[in-house]
């Protein structure tokens, strides 16, 4: 037999460390093409799912826009009818407004002027009750009419 060297063990050792290193490297870059694979038919899953759905948002964004439109155009429509509404009230209360208070209070006159009679409380009409209730008519105050029964 043939007696073995130092040299020769020293290369076997570093033989067997490099068989057992490129083994090593070999599984870990079996493992890294599998995570590869996986991670590859992953994106492809994610962007096949990803396409519809961002077609379906866009869709939505546009539709919203669309409502956005409408319910602008509906808002500025009630603000014009508003303002008609407002022009309408003031011009109402400035044609009808003067004349009614004058009819109010020519009938207050009226009544004042005819009175002396006593109601069923036996108080006289022109006399003011203690706290007399008053009616707003178009910024102005007028009594209300009394609560008793006229004879």
């Amino acid at each position: 037999m043939h007696k073995v060297s130092g040299g020769e063990v020293a290369g076997i050792l570093v033989a067997v460390f490099w068989a057992i290193l490129v083994s090593f490297l070999a599984v870990a870059l079996a493992r890294l093409a599998q995570t590869l694979r996986a991670t590859t038919k992953l994106v492809a899953d994610v962007t096949d799912q990803a396409v519809p759905l961002l077609a379906d948002a866009s869709a939505a964004v546009r539709s919203a826009q669309t409502q956005i439109d409408r319910v602008d155009a509906i808002a500025s429509d009630v603000q014009e009818v508003t303002s008609n509404a407002s022009a309408l009230s003031t011009t109402v209360a400035s044609t009808f407004g003067g004349p009614l208070v004058k009819v109010a209070a020519f009938g207050y006159g009226v009544r004042r002027a005819l009175g002396g009679r006593k109601d069923e409380g036996g108080r006289r009409d022109d006399v003011p009750a203690k706290s007399p209730r008053r009616t707003v008519i178009v910024g102005r105050t007028v009594p209300s009419a009394r609560r008793g029964k006229r004879k």
